[in-house]
């Protein structure tokens, strides 16, 4: 079969997909060398099977809000793929929430799992339903009666949910005390818990650490650093705000910060002061990123069209640029304006945020790219140090959690770079991770028949 045979069957099944549709192609683009070279993986359909979930549950969420009207969303839970480990992923709420998207977020995961080292499947869920807007005790309310149903499908050796988008540790708090009473047991269940009930320090920060600390590795490999580096940063969550942290930690420049309105340029850069109001703009009064060009003079806030063929962000000048808000946030364009400015990596923090063709300009150009399964696998690494510290009962110090997530993300930088090597493709992060990814899950598969 060549790459058209692989995409028709799975367009097939999935002809409504997008999301989906566009995380398959690019992984079959990396990986046919490795079906060309094992006839036994082809002969197994080990590819095929990968893009079919093992279990895709779909539910009814009714809820009550604030003045007593019944409100219906739906759910999801996709159980992509569990040869290594119990599926492992986070839970999204937002309403762009599709199959088809939860589907692409859970194929990437079981590639992301893989890298890791930590003995997790890949797994992906949500609802069409928006915290925005909603009072604390409509929060709680949904949380509970999504929990409701969720809970007959997972369990800490089974499927072991996390947070996403929409789904902080405030969300988490409300889904795992629902579990709780439902099943009438403590279990490590859902990773990203509070401090003192079964969570781990560090996992806050391991997304955003982790990202930067592969985008050191590739600077290393490359003979520099990101000391005294421009570093322009999207989003203004969890991913961003320790990005940016992380960022100042090794002496580079993070000169921006968005949300969905629009994103602020600081030319003198975000400081350690500065990170500090927008953590509490965005975690407790959950404000607009306006208000931090409103309060700090020589900062500036630009609209972003979303109609535009760009987004301003990408077109300033800068070393560096860490997409960490949505998918497809970085476009064709977009990476032209990024080589045209100077920028020499980009490391996803977000996933799949650049498009296909935006990921073939940067390569043409000699731009070092970082996928969004390899450089934020670090959210998902340190989830996996919280189940092995909930399944031993034992809370590690934030210096240990840390020093793990370090290893794993230079073991990872590592691994792509082998893997990219073997197959003839040096210093290309997007091919080594797609095929180390998918070398490990197929090992599995292929030991454990055809089930």
């Amino acid at each position: 079969m060549t790459i058209h045979d692989y995409l028709a069957f799975v367009k097939q099944r999935n002809a409504h997909e997008p999301e989906f549709l566009q995380a398959v192609d690019e992984v079959i683009q990396s990986v046919i060398p490795v079906l060309d070279r094992h006839a036994e993986y082809r002969k197994l359909r080990l590819f095929e099977r990968m893009t079919e979930p093992e279990r895709l549950i779909s539910f009814r969420v009714n809820w009550m809000d604030d003045q007593g009207q019944v409100q219906v969303n739906r759910g999801y839970r996709v159980q992509m793929n569990s040869a290594i480990g119990p599926y492992k992923g986070g839970l999204r709420f937002h309403p762009s929430v599709t199959q088809s998207v939860l589907k692409f977020l859970a194929f990437e995961q079981v590639f992301k799992n893989a890298l890791t080292g930590v003995p997790m499947g890949g797994g992906k869920g949500g609802s069409d339903f928006d915290p925005k807007g909603k009072s604390e005790n409509e929060v709680m309310r949904f949380c509970h009666a999504f929990m409701g149903e969720l809970a007959r499908h997972i369990d800490h050796r089974t499927d072991v949910p996390a947070g996403d988008i929409g789904v902080g540790g405030r969300e988490i708090g409300y889904l795992f005390g629902a579990y709780k009473k439902i099943k009438n047991e403590f279990t490590g269940v859902l990773t990203g818990k509070g401090i003192g009930w079964g969570g781990s320090l560090i996992r806050t920060e391991a997304t955003g650490y982790g990202l930067i600390y592969f985008a050191e590795n590739m600077m290393q490999h490359a003979g520099s650093s990101l000391k005294g580096k421009v570093c322009l940063v999207s989003g203004s969550g969890n991913v961003s705000q320790y990005a940016i942290e992380k960022i100042i930690h090794l002496g580079g420049k993070a000169v921006t910060a968005s949300d969905s309105n629009g994103f602020i340029y600081d030319e003198s850069g975000i400081t350690a002061e500065k990170l500090e109001f927008l953590k509490d703009l965005k975690n407790n009064r959950r404000g607009r990123i306006k208000e931090y060009a409103d309060k700090f003079k020589g900062s500036v806030y630009k609209d972003i069209d979303a109609k535009s063929d760009h987004n301003p962000l990408w077109a300033l000048k800068a070393d560096c640029a860490f997409p960490c808000a949505t998918q497809n946030e970085v476009n064709e364009k977009d990476c032209k304006n990024l080589v045209k400015n100077g920028v020499k990596l980009l490391a996803e923090g977000a996933n799949m945020p650049t498009t296909p063709e935006g990921i073939n300009v940067l390569i043409d150009n000699g731009v070092m790219y970082a996928p969004g399964k390899a450089s934020n696998a670090g959210g998902v690494a340190t989830s996996g140090l919280e189940m092995t510290q909930n399944y031993m009962g034992n809370n590690w110090t934030r210096e240990q959690v840390d020093e793990k997530l370090h290893g794993i993300m230079k073991s990872i930088h590592e691994i792509s770079l082998a893997a990219a090597k073997e197959y003839g493709k040096p210093g290309n992060y997007m091919v080594g991770a797609n095929i180390a990814g998918f070398v490990k899950v197929a090992k599995a598969m292929q030991a454990q028949g055809v089930i």
